[in-house]
């Protein structure tokens, strides 16, 4: 799998700002401003730094033959040829196998309104770059998990700008259970992505609690001005620290044993259930002894439940007795 080279795309920016006849001789500075801006629609310099653009017109010079020239009196830079352009330099397969591999790990978010203002921007690229990217065999050799638009997505940039403003939101929210509508009014930290679908982690005002909201059963979502001061303070990575999915827990973590037999110890070795998962032990019959801290959650029931008979829990004993209530659940379904 190629490395998505966003070089390739300061690249072409670069050269756009070097013949520039309205704005001639940028500075560094000048430079790291239009690449961020237009890659990531600011130019702080959080996500581009001073030393990558030297390093982009370095390599600009040596792989493209760009004759970039610096001009003291003016403080900037230029081509020393007017008439040069990486637009008359032909790519080679790894830049377009990486412009291309780009293109299509953004188009899975095609579907999603919040995504789609970068969609466009880095399309402008692309297409600048050369239509030799978009031409090629039709059959893909890379095709990712479909990023489902489910509803609710159209409340992402709602409450994003939330988020980044402080502010309450207002909303109805479904149950699972009962099927209706309840008034909530919250203040948001974050958005997060889970099994293809959204959520807001928030400050509940009614529960004062941390709770999550599914984004596909939120109804009638209103911003407003009145300022959210959090009551707490919300550390997203100490929050799902012992987590192995959307939700926390109010009980502390337990420590998790289980055992898995030969096949399915090597699934949850490539994919373990959670960064703290270690091998406990290799027993001389084949089967693993895995070591976990973690909440008891339903996330966590259903890991485990998709193993079926090829894992045993061996403690804690409440997961135990969940999984064996479970269990009996599921023969119920078949008893004649």
């Amino acid at each position: 799998m190629p490395h998505i080279k966003n070089a390739l795309f300061r690249y072409r920016i670069i050269d756009r700002a070097l013949r520039n006849e309205y704005a001639p001789f940028p500075s560094k500075i000048k430079l790291r401003e239009l690449c961020e801006e237009a890659l990531y629609g600011a130019n702080y310099g959080d996500h581009i730094c001073d030393s990558t653009i030297e390093k982009d017109l370095f390599a600009m010079r040596n792989e493209h033959d760009a004759p970039i020239q610096y001009s003291k009196k003016e403080r900037g830079y230029y081509y020393g040829d007017k008439h040069f352009s990486l637009d008359e330099v032909p790519l080679n397969n790894s830049d377009i196998e990486a412009i291309r591999f780009a293109a299509n790990t953004l188009s899975q978010f095609k579907d999603v309104s919040v995504f789609k203002q970068f969609g466009y921007a880095i399309d402008k690229i692309v297409q600048s770059v050369s239509k030799e990217v978009m031409q090629g065999s039709d059959d893909s050799v890379v095709e990712f998990e479909q990023a489902i638009s489910s509803r609710g997505s159209e409340f992402i940039p709602i409450i994003l700008n939330a988020i980044n403003s402080k502010t309450m939101l207002f909303f109805d929210y479904e149950s699972f259970q009962s099927q209706q509508r309840k008034p909530r009014k919250v203040g948001p930290y974050l958005l997060k992505e889970y099994r293809n679908r959204w959520y807001m982690l928030c400050f509940d005002v009614v529960k004062n609690a941390i709770t999550n909201y599914a984004l596909d059963r939120i109804f009638d979502l209103k911003d407003s001005e009145e300022r959210f001061v959090s009551p707490i303070s919300f550390d997203s990575k100490k929050f799902f620290k012992y987590s192995t999915g959307i939700t926390a827990s109010d009980s502390p973590p337990q420590i998790v044993q289980l055992k898995a037999n030969e096949i399915a110890a090597r699934y949850i070795e490539s994919q373990p259930f959670h960064h703290s998962q270690r091998v406990y032990k290799k027993l001389p019959t084949g089967e693993t002894i895995f070591e976990m801290e973690v909440y008891l959650t339903e996330d966590f029931y259903r890991l485990l439940l998709a193993y079926s008979n090829e894992i045993t829990v061996i403690k804690p004993d409440l997961l135990i007795s969940i999984l064996k209530e479970r269990a009996k659940g599921v023969l119920n379904n078949y008893s004649e």
